[in-house]
């Protein structure tokens, strides 16, 4: 943590509506971020992509619930783990809350990941949660979607990920990410949008509370201090990242 300098509340409130202009530009930026996403092209999706669920077999299109908008979170549990990406688990503890508003508001969220449904479901039912999750294995979702990798293309020199090459070398076979789409009256359904690595951030509510507290996000390196909810009960409260 960083010395602060002590000063007069009159000082104080100085420096701080000197920020406040800052933060000012930072939601008008964001504004202006978010309208240039909602005028993105779309992408007309011609797989009929399959995906095991508790109420059967289920397309894309059929994910959608009744709604013409649906969001997909690209959650890393691969066909062999025991258990879920810390990161992806951090992020999905905050989206129960939102189902209702969202459900309202014309937009269905789902989960998806490679593992087995029943994999899927034991997950759930350890971390307590209710959002929809869906079993895309056995489909080329996350292929298409860069966010899961074949053998081939992980002993290559660089794999797709975040609209980029990245190095094969050290890179896992699931990673994160979120993707939206549209389904017309015809039913036709279109990819809207994608985003990778540290952009759905923003969905991790207990981030953007940490930026505000006084040691910020206390962090040594991206996230490294989260664990799965039901794991801090005997690791100790960190005093510093350093």
């Amino acid at each position: 943590m960083q010395n602060h300098t002590i000063v007069s509340r009159e000082e104080w409130t100085e420096a701080r509506r000197a920020l406040l202009l800052r933060e000012k530009e930072e939601t008008r930026l964001r504004d202006a971020v978010n309208a240039e996403r909602l005028a993105l092209p779309w992408v007309r999706l011609e797989k009929a992509y399959r995906f095991d669920t508790p109420a059967g077999p289920k397309t894309l299109a059929d994910l959608f619930d009744g709604r013409s908008q649906l969001i997909v979170y690209h959650f890393m549990l691969g066909p062999e783990w025991e258990a879920g990406c810390p990161g992806c688990s951090f992020l999905t503890d905050h989206l129960d809350g939102a189902l209702p508003h969202l459900n309202h508001h014309d937009v269905t969220l789902v989960a998806a990941s490679r593992a087995p449904l029943a994999r899927i479901e034991a997950y759930k039912r350890r971390m307590g949660w209710q959002v929809p999750w869906v079993s895309s294995n056995g489909s080329d979702f996350n292929f298409d979607f860069h966010v899961s990798f074949t053998e081939d293309e992980l002993k290559s020199d660089a794999v797709d990920y975040n609209f980029t090459r990245i190095p094969a070398d050290g890179c896992p076979d699931e990673l994160p990410g979120l993707s939206a789409f549209y389904k017309d009256e015809t039913g036709e359904v279109f990819h809207t949008y994608s985003s990778y690595a540290r952009g759905p951030e923003q969905l991790i509510g207990t981030l953007m509370i940490l930026d505000r507290a006084p040691k910020g996000r206390n962090e040594g390196s991206t996230m490294n201090f989260v664990r799965r909810h039901d794991e801090y009960e005997d690791e100790p409260a960190p005093r510093g990242a350093g």
